[in-house]
């Protein structure tokens, strides 16, 4: 049995990028992983030393279910990242912690799903942001800019009416102003190992001035070399995420995605650390560092462990 299991689900696999070349280094080596899908029934969890989330996408429409298993998997073998940073990673409430702990992050004003007068929040954040042309309206949880729509500001009415399908469907909501400089500059999402950077991407922008969101496909990606003032930010985002989460120990995978405000600085948008994509076919020797970093974290445990047993 493979030590390794990197779950996904059967509609995700399709579009999760980085599984081939994590395949192919991992046969490379000598690394025992198994693709399994975590809706599977008939999956032993316990068999593996660990259990990798890579890309169980389908959990943004599933959350309850994904949740229980999350938690049933955890009980009996090593989840990664483990559990709370999960919890906390699936739901963008996060920003506010992040904030709290001085992380610059894109100004977010949250609608919880009790809200009685959501229209109140709405309007109270358009004063909040006078010179905002456009602004973003969302589920606290989502992936894949699910639900996710751009609305200008002389759209308001529809953005309400946007926001209340959303509270009454249940989901908490985000309402952000829409930074400009993403429609040029797109956005840089730094992805680190183990607390290490090892890589960064330019996504192009997703949302349309039309209202149309385009899906985040290779087209959209490229290599990119961030600076230091984006380094700054995005690690002193994981250390506020290892201190709010109480971890010694850096969480071992986390996707860091930035843009630049209106003064050019760069801030927070999300911070991916439960199943990130993390675009390693489009930075050479990225896929080959992850591959490595689960070998020395995770790898070979099973073989120690029965070394020991025979000495016992």
């Amino acid at each position: 049995m493979p030590d390794i299991a990197l779950v996904t689900d059967a509609e995700s696999l399709p579009i999760d990028y980085d599984m081939p070349p994590i395949l192919e280094i991992a046969e490379e080596i000598g690394l025992s992983v198994k693709v399994c899908e975590w809706d599977d029934p008939e999956v032993d969890w316990s068999s593996f030393e660990t259990v990798l989330l890579r890309s169980p996408w389908t959990y943004a429409t599933r959350l309850a279910e994904f949740l229980a298993w999350c938690k049933r998997v955890s009980k009996v073998t090593r989840l990664s990242n483990p559990l709370d940073a999960v919890l906390w990673g699936l739901d963008k409430h996060y920003l506010g912690d992040l904030a709290r702990h001085g992380v610059p992050t894109v100004p977010t004003r949250f609608v919880e799903a009790d809200a009685d007068q959501p229209d109140v929040d709405l309007e109270a954040f358009m004063g909040d942001h006078p010179n905002a042309r456009e602004f973003v309206v969302k589920p606290t949880i989502g992936a894949y800019s699910r639900n996710v729509k751009r609305f200008r500001r002389d759209r308001k009415d529809e953005a309400s009416d946007y926001l209340r399908s959303l509270i009454d469907a249940g989901s908490s909501v985000i309402l952000q102003p829409y930074f400009e400089s993403i429609d040029a500059l797109g956005e840089t999402d730094l992805i680190y190992f183990n607390g290490t950077f090892s890589h960064a991407i330019r996504k192009g922008a997703l949302l349309m001035p039309d209202g149309t969101v385009n899906v985040p496909t290779a087209d959209f990606r490229k290599a990119r070399d961030p600076d230091k003032v984006e380094k700054d930010v995005a690690e002193a985002a994981l250390r506020a995420a290892s201190v709010h989460l109480g971890h010694d120990a850096p969480l071992f995978y986390a996707r860091i995605d930035l843009i630049r405000d209106p003064l050019g600085a760069p801030v927070v948008l999300e911070m991916e650390i439960s199943e990130p994509s993390l675009s390693l076919p489009f930075c050479e020797g990225s896929a080959r560092r992850f591959v490595k970093a689960i070998a020395k974290e995770f790898g070979g445990v099973r073989a120690e462990r029965e070394r020991a047993d025979a000495n016992a």
